[in-house]
């Protein structure tokens, strides 16, 4: 299906509210259908970019030394990352930040599948979904992204009135994001329309996707829904390059939390996938590990709240290992 057809068979309807809502088009096939939008950003008023990087380095060193000796590359799903991550960097489709290997990695063309997801839109704080939030932010609309790794908070807020040309940016990054976001907490009231995530493989036959195997998409898609922000009807978009599609993800070995897409955005087609998958439903608490647990401080006080709320401790997935992080160079 090309782009003018998607508009025509798609149209698009904008969220009326001027104030607290951002005008979004919707993608969805029923037009009395609203929703809301969710994209990516941080903030801290007295923000020292050193600290954060050399923060950001020490955790991610930390984990990849945790997971040296207990890494499973047999793991269905870690040969399918593999074999992504290896093609991309020997065929020379990968572009910085490189290595991609444990990271939704940054592709040649992304800007041209951001610029398909943006006709539609949401958004994630990866490289490649870079140009997603700058257009999001460009066409007027509010950016919601998660703070990194959900390390010192929940999500910020963006919008394009609380920015320059030149800021909006660098508002796009992680480092601006903690510069200009606006912090929103789990007990904002907020709807989201449309939500961007990265991704490493995607079947467009099923709509199933593996990430980096950090889990955060998962995490925070199920506390969004635990906020009431989406429901089963939110479109998931993502955008890949063409060599991530694959056909070879069995849909019975997904787990509650894997997250499936509605709409894949590459270079050269926008995908509808329609997918049976069920999305999550909340957040699955049996299925948290304690070492995951210890990283999220939000989730952390939001267990601790409901535990005080409702009389009864929730439940605590296995022990794990947590999988590395990108390895990171600086650049000059």
């Amino acid at each position: 299906m090309d782009l003018h057809a998607l508009r025509i068979s798609h149209p698009f309807m904008l969220a009326n509210n001027s104030t607290s809502l951002w005008n979004l088009r919707s993608l969805s096939t029923n037009p009395r259908n609203r929703r809301w939008l969710k994209v990516e950003a941080t903030n801290n008023k007295a923000f020292d970019e050193a600290a954060f990087e050399a923060q950001r380095l020490a955790l991610d060193a930390e984990a990849r030394r945790a997971m040296a000796e207990a890494s499973d590359p047999k793991a269905w799903k870690w040969v399918i990352r593999k074999r992504i991550w290896d093609t991309m960097e020997t065929r020379n489709f990968a572009i910085n930040p490189r290595p991609v290997h444990h990271r939704i990695p940054n592709f040649v063309g992304a800007s041209l599948a951001a610029d398909k997801v943006a006709q539609c839109v949401k958004v994630n704080p990866d490289s490649p979904q870079k140009q997603v939030r700058f257009l999001t932010l460009s066409d007027g609309k509010k950016l919601l992204t998660p703070q990194p790794r959900l390390r010192t908070g929940f999500f910020s807020a963006l919008e394009s009135n609380m920015l320059t040309l030149d800021t909006m940016k660098e508002a796009c990054t992680s480092v601006g994001v903690a510069k200009y976001g606006r912090p929103i907490g789990l007990d904002e009231k907020i709807k989201v329309d449309l939500i961007v995530i990265g991704s490493v493989a995607v079947d467009p036959s099923t709509g199933a996707r593996l990430g980096k195997g950090e889990g955060f998409a998962e995490l925070e898609y199920g506390m969004l829904r635990y906020m009431g922000a989406i429901d089963d009807s939110t479109p998931v978009v993502t955008s890949v390059h063409d060599c991530q599609l694959v056909d070879d993800i069995p849909v019975e070995k997904l787990l509650i939390h894997d997250v499936p897409v509605d709409i894949i955005c590459t270079p050269t087609e926008v995908i509808f996938t329609h997918t049976s998958i069920p999305k999550p439903q909340g957040i699955y608490w049996d299925k948290l590990s304690p070492e995951k647990l210890g990283q999220i401080r939000v989730l952390r006080e939001l267990k601790k709240r409901i535990e005080q709320e409702t009389g009864q401790k929730l439940p605590t997935g296995p022990s794990e290992k947590l999988p590395p992080t990108a390895q990171r160079s600086r650049r000059g």
